[in-house]
């Protein structure tokens, strides 16, 4: 029987939570049939093998092959589902009915390119971080939503209608197979789901988000990862969309001050109190100062000299450890 949706999975390394995934996805309760695809690009962790004991579909592409959409892609054309739904392999599913949702929210209307809907933290996460998820997606409203361009001089102006406007996510996506056929990924080094959603909504297709279908996906990055992935990202932005995330180093630093300030109210407002919010405070100030510093070098990528890029770009890393 032809599966109405394809979900699929890049897996690198997966560890135990690769294996409650596959079990909240394979657990989904659909009225149509779905197929589960892996894709494995060199895991020595037991990611195949775990993928493989659950009758997963599993595909192996050399380390040095990976690419955020280049695989996107091979994943795609190795599924036959009518809708490709795309997370990753620490994107739990959070309860039976996220895939029925996320499919039927891509196909609330025919011009949907793609569907996403949110993140919840892992169970356990920093309370900072479960706060900003929750009001980063609270954003997009409370029910099924479907937006498009309409306003192309508000889109040429006005950068944050952009970002609203092309944000997608593939930790929890879904799209049309009938528009992927016409716009595939590009093969980018970083935020390949944003820079394909720019297309569409360039195309004149919409986008869906449904808040029925969450995952839970969260990443508690120490001060040294989240300056690398702030460097990755704003370095992206700079790159493929034209935004400079922090133009200068003093504006970076206000910045900081801001988002510490903003972490230690709602340590308090959550009701840490003593030494216990002063600890948490200022280890919050440090992850801060590390996210706008990461976005200010970012932003200044292509002014750097190579070895810094090869030191403080987290995908850079990843890339090499893949092709290692």
């Amino acid at each position: 029987m032809v599966p109405r949706a394809s979900v699929l999975i890049p897996v690198k390394n997966g560890g135990a939570l690769l294996g409650e995934v596959l079990d909240a996805v394979l657990a989904q309760s659909t009225p149509w049939p779905f197929e589960v695809v892996v894709v494995d690009s060199g895991s020595r962790d037991g990611s195949v093998e775990c993928a493989r004991q659950r009758g997963v579909r599993v595909e192996l592409i050399p380390a040095a092959e990976f690419g955020h959409g280049r695989t996107r892609n091979y994943l795609a054309s190795l599924s036959r589902g009518d809708f490709l739904v795309f997370i990753t392999q620490d994107a739990r599913p959070a309860d039976a009915h996220w895939l029925r949702h996320l499919v039927e929210g891509c196909d609330s209307a025919p011009d949907v390119a793609g569907a996403f809907g949110p993140h919840r933290a892992h169970p356990g996460a920093r309370h900072v971080t479960e706060r900003e998820l929750a009001e980063h997606f609270a954003g997009f409203g409370s029910v099924l939503s479907r937006v498009q361009l309409e306003d192309r001089e508000r889109f040429d102006r006005e950068v944050g209608y952009r970002q609203w406007l092309h944000f997608f996510s593939n930790n929890n996506s879904c799209l049309r197979r009938s528009v992927w056929e016409k716009l595939p990924f590009p093969d980018v080094m970083f935020a390949e789901d944003q820079t394909w959603m720019l297309s569409a909504i360039k195309a004149g297709y919409a986008k869906a988000f449904v808040p029925e279908a969450a995952v839970y996906h969260s990443h508690d990055f120490g001060v040294w990862e989240t300056l690398q992935r702030n460097f990755d990202e704003a370095s992206s932005f700079q790159r493929d969309f034209g935004y400079d995330m922090q133009r200068s180093l003093a504006r970076a630093l206000a910045s900081a001050v801001l988002l510490a300030r903003r972490d230690a109210r709602w340590l308090r407002q959550a009701g840490v109190r003593g030494w216990s919010w002063l600890k948490h405070s200022a280890y919050m100030a440090g992850i801060e100062l590390a996210r706008t510093s990461g976005q200010f070098l970012g932003t200044r990528h292509q002014s750097l000299p190579a070895w810094l890029l090869r030191v403080i770009s987290r995908d850079q890393a990843l890339q090499r450890g893949r092709a290692a």
